[in-house]
């Protein structure tokens, strides 16, 4: 019998977890988007009691997809963070809460530092109170991999008596190993079975030893009837499983697995690169499925071996999972069907006719002045063009700069803009972007340190478009910046500010900024 999988994708709350990986509510609504059109199953949209603007980002999810999609979001075994939960997803279609507790000796002992009767009875009285709230409730037993099995079996036991209707065991840490953690789902699924047949079997894996796939799909030959993945992998530490990976890997191997998922497979490649895009996290080349090189070849007697058949070297084509042979090129000449095609492409909406309007002739002002317009030029006309007006007084703009480089006394001076008024000052550093950042520390008054400042070319040409993705701390947190432009000084210039500007919106307060010094 061939089962079907459901699918879980948790890339918008484990994978945003990741340092630098915040996303805003619409760069999130667009992922969402964009998921719904992968067809997952579930969609994970966040943890709601972390924040307001979580919170309120979940619930513009819900009316974006949760009509056609199921929504859930993660809460502690605590009534306020369920009813968070609650409040956020209560629209959708199947909504359902998601709640998390440990089971492992060393949460019980250092986490919560009770009983393992009192965590268990925690639990109990979790799931007792969500069940008031909305019929289908997941509980995971947190850190399962390294719990005492009978234990973690009377906890699934009462859970499920409480009412639970799925049973989530995740590898918290990455410890398993697919051996292992498949004998460890098959004993849980018999005993599960002969409790409640009803109740779905769930898996969340990481990836710190690598290995968040194979105990995946070990899992799954095992019994397990869902998976909890993210897009790329991305996730805390070294990440959790790959969403992309797990489909393929039933795919090519359904003989082996019995298994299927409704992935829309051709999806895959453009969801990839769209949380590339919104991150700024580049996928590692060699990485499977979504890799800039899992479908290239070197190696002469491997291209030779394609050249004569492609099933000599490939399992899978690349243009099942959305990849294409080769890049549509568009010029001035290309029509509106060319240039909504490359816009979809790269996973943006362009269902409204006026704001596609708008664009396309934007797109035309590009391609007069490029002639030649790629895929990542499309994606930064796109992006440039729904920068979303958050209320921005508050916010700082550049509005002009100059940099000076030589071997002596790099030179940099700056006019921001914020509110009504303008700002100037003028530093010099070790080089034009220390010297560039230095002024712009300057103005903005934050004592903000750069941590990681990295520059990819987005396209080809003397016109090719820069892509500047940098990662600051401020206070105790961190914050990515990203921009884009033919000018890579600018580029540099705007992902500071746009990180900045992050630290800003995300602080309670409007910081002072020392803007006066240049004038006084």
């Amino acid at each position: 019998m061939n089962r079907k999988i459901i699918v879980l994708d948790t890339t918008l709350r484990d994978g945003e977890q990741v340092p630098g990986a915040k996303l805003n509510t619409q760069q999130k609504v667009e992922f969402a988007q964009q998921l719904k059109r992968l067809n997952v199953d579930i969609i994970e949209a966040g943890f709601p009691a972390s924040s307001a603007g979580d919170f309120q980002a979940v619930q513009e999810i819900v009316r974006t997809v949760g009509d056609s999609v199921s929504v859930t979001a993660l809460a502690r075994a605590v009534k306020s963070d369920i009813e968070s939960v609650y409040e956020s997803i209560k629209l959708a279609q199947n909504p359902f809460i998601h709640i998390v507790l440990g089971t492992s000796n060393i949460h019980v002992e250092k986490k919560f530092s009770r009983s393992k009767d009192a965590v268990m009875q925690m639990g109990v009285d979790a799931v007792k109170f969500a069940k008031t709230l909305l019929p289908e409730v997941q509980y995971s037993t947190e850190d399962a991999s390294r719990s005492e099995f009978e234990y973690l079996w009377q906890t699934i036991e009462a859970v499920v008596k409480a009412g639970a209707t799925i049973i989530n065991v995740p590898d918290t840490v990455g410890y398993a190993v697919p051996e292992e953690f498949g004998e460890l789902i098959r004993k849980i699924n018999d005993r599960l079975k002969n409790l409640n047949d009803k109740v779905v079997l769930s898996v969340h894996c990481h990836n710190d030893l690598g290995l968040a796939t194979a105990n995946t799909l070990a899992a799954i030959k095992n019994g397990a009837e869902k998976v909890e993945c993210t897009i790329n992998g991305l996730g805390e530490r070294a990440g959790n499983t790959s969403l992309e990976e797990v489909v393929m890997g039933l795919k090519v191997r359904e003989n082996h697995f019995n298994c299927h998922t409704q992935i829309q497979l051709k999806e895959i490649l453009r969801t990839s690169r769209l949380l590339t895009h919104l991150t700024g996290l580049d996928v590692q080349v060699n990485k499977a499925i979504t890799g800039e090189n899992a479908f290239a070849h070197s190696s002469g007697i491997h291209q030779d071996g394609l050249l004569k058949d492609k099933n000599v070297y490939e399992i899978m084509s690349p243009e099942e999972v959305g990849a294409e042979s080769m890049e549509l090129i568009l010029t001035a000449r290309s029509g509106r069907h060319a240039f909504r095609n490359a816009v979809e492409k790269i996973g943006f909406d362009t269902s409204n006719p006026n704001d596609f309007e708008e664009l396309f002739a934007k797109f035309l002002q590009l391609a007069d002045a490029k002639k030649e317009v790629y895929d990542h030029d499309v994606f930064y006309l796109v992006t440039e063009h729904r920068k979303i007006d958050q209320g921005t007084s508050h916010l700082y703009e550049l509005e002009s700069f100059q940099v000076v480089t030589n071997d002596l006394v790099p030179t940099a001076t700056v006019q921001l803009k914020k509110g009504g008024e303008s700002y100037t000052d003028s530093k010099v550093g070790d080089g034009p972007i220390d010297a560039l950042y230095s002024a712009i520390k300057a103005l903005v008054g934050l004592d903000v340190q750069l941590r990681d400042y990295k520059i990819n070319s987005l396209s080809r040409g003397k016109e090719a478009i820069g892509r500047v993705n940098i990662r600051l701390e401020y206070q105790g947190k961190t914050y990515s910046g990203r921009a884009m432009d033919t000018d890579i000084i600018k580029a540099s210039a705007l992902a500071f500010l746009n990180g900045i500007n992050a630290a800003v919106l995300d602080a309670p307060g409007e910081p002072q900024a020392a803007v006066q010094s240049a004038s006084e």
